[in-house]
């Protein structure tokens, strides 16, 4: 029997400040993956809304920290991580303490300029990494990051369907408000790097157009990742509305659980192995799995079990990104570049959001994680071909004469 190298992993960890910088942004992110499912329950629940109109609201939110991140991590590049941070920490502190208290027309008002001020910690994460880790290194490096995701996700939405279930919607997004200063104020002052000693020494040399560094192999990278995300949050959707409609609404929690830890087992699998699987093949993957899942939705456990294959590509997916926006951005534009992918991430969760939220409410829960699928496969085929057309050009470029 075969077993995954783990060297690479220890290497990485016996850097300086990668554990701790990993903690610190587990911490940071805890909050933001209860708040889809979250609010999801608040409007359906406590509000009396569909699942479209939810889907509407999580949309608002993730549509403006998409249209922000690419801003704030031009911000991070020209002025450093703290002054960036403070003002999202206090915004995002701000509205989420004060979103169950507000009726639904003016939440969905405010979740646009919330969404765009929100702590970028996806981004930040990488950027600190990116800093402390050799290239050499970073899929690895990368690969334990999203599986720190993937752990924050086991714990966030449990968290907060458990405080929802339990006490109110109320409890669990005034919770949400509260980790979200908290995690913000950690940040800050532990304010962890995000360029290494060489690149500082070079924040001297002129700034890169864009034009200069925006490639198609980049842009490929980006649609692959608001892809991976339609399909994870179109996933997540579905699972809360078939465990509502098979009446095990309790059990979403552990489903959750497995879903993630299932992803955290593939992520250890690409960031050890020699030669993994490219982030277009492991797109294809996550979409193609998650389709059967459709005539698999109940009971609750064979729904966690139909949910293993298309979960084992889930972090791999999601590092594969992350390590090609490093490896493509120069340092100077990092901080936009990775403003770029978490736009494209945020598109994908607001666009996947309503529209399977509308896909489960003109049908059946169901029908949910068949577009999911379908959606992330045509998805994956325009990044295909994006990759194709700049290899073929640089192929003919190459053949030209002088």
């Amino acid at each position: 029997m075969t077993c995954v190298p783990l060297q690479p992993y220890r290497d990485v960890l016996r850097r300086p400040g990668v554990p701790s910088s990993l903690l610190l942004m587990f911490a940071v992110r805890l909050p933001m993956t209860a708040t889809g499912i979250t609010m999801t329950l608040h409007v359906v629940t406590e509000l009396g809304r569909g699942y479209g109109a939810a889907g509407l609201v999580g949309a608002m939110t993730t549509g403006g920290t998409a249209l922000g991140a690419p801003l704030v991590g031009r911000f991070i590049d020209a002025h450093g991580l703290r002054p960036v941070i403070a003002a999202c920490a206090i915004t995002s502190a701000a509205y989420w303490l004060t979103a169950p208290h507000l009726p639904y027309s003016v939440l969905l008002f405010t979740a646009l300029p919330a969404g765009m001020l929100a702590i970028p910690a996806g981004p930040v994460g990488k950027q600190i990494l990116a800093a402390l880790i050799p290239e050499s290194q970073r899929r690895s490096a990368f690969s334990l990051d999203s599986m720190s995701v993937e752990l924050s996700f086991m714990a966030g939405p449990a968290l907060g369907v458990a405080i929802a279930t339990t006490s109110s919607g109320t409890a669990a997004l005034s919770a949400i408000g509260v980790a979200f200063g908290v995690g913000g104020a950690a940040l800050w002052i532990v304010n962890p790097p995000i360029r290494n000693a060489e690149e500082v020494r070079r924040d001297g040399a002129p700034r890169p157009r864009l034009r200069d560094w925006v490639s198609r192999p980049l842009v490929a990278t980006w649609i692959t990742a608001f892809g991976a995300l339609f399909v994870l949050v179109g996933t997540e959707i579905a699972v809360l509305a078939a465990l509502r409609a098979s009446g095990d609404v309790e059990f979403t929690g552990l489903v959750i659980t497995i879903m993630c830890a299932v992803s955290v087992v593939g992520g250890v699998v690409h960031g050890a192995v020699r030669r993994p699987l490219s982030q277009r093949t492991l797109m294809f993957l996550l979409a193609v799995l998650v389709i059967p899942v459709a005539w698999l939705d109940q009971p609750w456990w064979v729904l966690a079990l139909a949910l293993i294959p298309t979960n084992v590509a889930c972090a791999p997916t999601l590092a594969a990104t992350a390590e090609s926006v490093s490896s493509l951005a120069p340092p100077q534009v990092r901080g936009t570049a990775m403003g770029f992918q978490d736009a494209a991430s945020r598109l994908g969760i607001a666009a996947g959001n309503p529209a399977i939220g509308l896909v489960i409410d003109a049908s059946a829960p169901s029908w949910g994680f068949a577009a999911s699928g379908l959606v992330g496969i045509a998805v994956a085929v325009v990044a295909v071909a994006l990759i194709s057309t700049a290899t073929a050009t640089t192929k003919r470029g190459s053949l030209s004469p002088g």
